[in-house]
């Protein structure tokens, strides 16, 4: 099945971005909100960024106006019944992820094909509560999706090889380099880069170097382009917290756990860029 119509439920930090690209790629998009509010904020987004692409000469008129045309908004989840391919984009949340897709399986065609935007969560719990386990894959876009090439297509036990495979060619249609990865803590980059993360935080809440010092020795002797405190208050530090939790649930290993100074930071408020302080600060 050639996919026309995308779902998209949810337009924050991701979910707007990932409209943005699929319309670029030639598709209808129907972005679906929990309230007006949300909804026009996450439209409000999507014009300012396609409003800075023409700007800056990037795009045409053309495109510009083909683009908003292509994305329109909802409250009703209902209106999803039409949609071939629905990609879930809302806060981590394993039991807020499974009751929206007990809902969204009820309204959708036999056919269509779901999709969850998750870090780090059981695609597999999600598969299972949408009704349709063969039909579900996970479909990790990193931020920000119009700059980030990587996306990992995660196949649960229960996911199908077609719905697999036409999940796969979707996002190469959108330009992305996809790689295939199972239903496990973390997938692929996150198991690997948040104990990195976690591990760098306990270095220095030991005192074996100084911020600064951990991060330049691994830009300039690992070669990182940004290094792992830096590329923390980049995340967000309560993101770090979060995922590392999860990943500690999962596997029992204490290196997954993030260290104290991780904890307190994040209960003073310290998240990083998006607070203006973490291991830095920001003006």
């Amino acid at each position: 099945m050639a996919f026309k119509k995308i779902g998209i439920f949810g337009l924050g930090t991701m979910g707007h971005g990932i409209a943005i690209v699929t319309a670029m790629s030639g598709y209808e998009v129907l972005a679906i909100e929990a309230t007006e509010e949300f909804l026009d904020a996450g439209l409000s987004r999507i014009n300012t960024y396609f409003d800075r692409q023409l700007k800056k000469d990037r795009i045409s008129e053309e495109d510009h106006k083909a683009f908003l045309e292509r994305i329109s908004g909802t409250i009703a989840i209902e209106d999803f019944k039409d949609c071939d391919l629905v990609i879930e984009a809302v806060f981590e949340s394993i039991e807020l992820k499974c009751e929206l897709w007990d809902k969204i399986g009820k309204v959708c065609k036999p056919e269509t094909i779901f999709a969850s935007n998750t870090s780090s969560l059981s695609v597999t719990e999600m598969a299972s509560k949408s009704g349709r386990p063969g039909q579900f894959v996970g479909l990790h876009f990193f931020n920000p999706v119009p700059m980030m090439k990587l996306v990992e297509v995660i196949h649960a036990l229960q996911t199908l090889d077609d719905a697999y495979e036409q999940v796969f060619e979707f996002a190469e249609s959108l330009g992305k380099k996809p790689v295939r990865a199972n239903d496990t803590p973390g997938f692929i980059v996150n198991r690997l880069l948040v104990p990195y993360l976690i591990d760098a935080a306990r270095v220095y809440e030991q005192g074996l170097a100084s911020k600064e010092d951990i991060d330049n020795a691994m830009k300039f002797g690992a070669g990182h382009p940004m290094g792992p405190l830096a590329l923390t208050d980049l995340i967000g530090l309560d993101v770090a917290v979060w995922v590392g939790e999860i990943l500690y649930q999962e596997t029992g290993e204490a290196r997954m756990s993030p260290p104290p100074i991780l904890r307190r930071m994040v209960r003073a408020g310290y998240l990083g860029k998006k607070t203006g302080k973490g291991f830095y600060e920001y003006t």
